[in-house]
């Protein structure tokens, strides 16, 4: 099936790959739903937002849109730092970025990619949630603002948590929609356009714990204590 999907999408040897040995696990242990594919274009710039709360949600989501799209996602630059899962990501052409020390390379290589006709992913969050809200980081919004005519396609993935939580099964769910909100408004910030959709997509998705027993429950002592601070 894969191999067919392949003929029609057009995927990269790596990307191909690690999208057939991982489809098994999401697919039919994780039970994956996959809601409003069609809100996603199948040509021309897309820029994917998503929530993070789990390693496994760039995987996931790459197996959900897999018979429309690859998606090159900036992806954090430390997974480059181990050779053979760099030739990896290298392979499924994703776009590594320093986190918060705004990776102007990473941004334009986004861009120049966007302008050329790829869907780029973002996880505004950064990282995993790990049970709290994070900020929602202006990088989304910088590359929306930068490529106006890239379609923004908003992804919520919940379930993907439950994947390490054997022997529970998971029940993976990934939705494609777009705002409700409309695309980037007249006068709105980078910052403004980010906070706006992250707010559109966890209120879909509210952030979930990851890890089995003994780092979920750290996670979740750790969440409890800040929502417990003042202001």
């Amino acid at each position: 099936m894969l191999r067919a999907m392949s003929e029609r999408v057009q995927l990269t040897w790596a990307y191909r790959g690690v999208m057939a040995v991982s489809s098994p696990i999401v697919r039919r242990w994780g039970r994956l739903e996959v809601v409003g594919l069609e809100n996603l274009p199948a040509s021309g710039p897309t820029l994917l937002i998503a929530n993070h709360d789990s390693y496994w949600d760039p995987v996931a989501i790459g197996i959900a849109a897999v018979r429309r799209r690859q998606i090159r996602a900036l992806a954090k630059s430390t997974l480059w730092k181990a050779k053979p899962l760099a030739v990896v990501m290298d392979g499924m052409a994703q776009i590594p970025i320093e986190r918060g020390k705004g990776d102007v390379h990473a941004m334009d290589t986004a861009i120049g990619e966007l302008r050329g006709g790829s869907c780029v992913g973002v996880f505004p969050e950064g990282t995993i949630s790990r049970g709290s809200r994070l900020r929602a980081r202006s990088g989304a919004g910088r590359l929306a603002l930068a490529v106006p005519e890239a379609q923004i396609v908003l992804v919520t993935i919940t379930g993907s948590v439950d994947i390490v939580r054997f022997p529970k099964r998971p029940r993976i769910r990934i939705e494609f929609f777009l705002p409700e909100g409309g695309q980037a408004r007249p006068g709105e910030t980078a910052a403004q356009l980010t906070v706006r959709l992250m707010d559109e997509i966890r209120s879909r998705a509210p952030v979930a714990i990851p890890g089995r027993r003994r780092t979920a429950a750290k996670y979740r002592a750790r969440a409890a204590a800040q929502a417990d601070q003042p202001g």
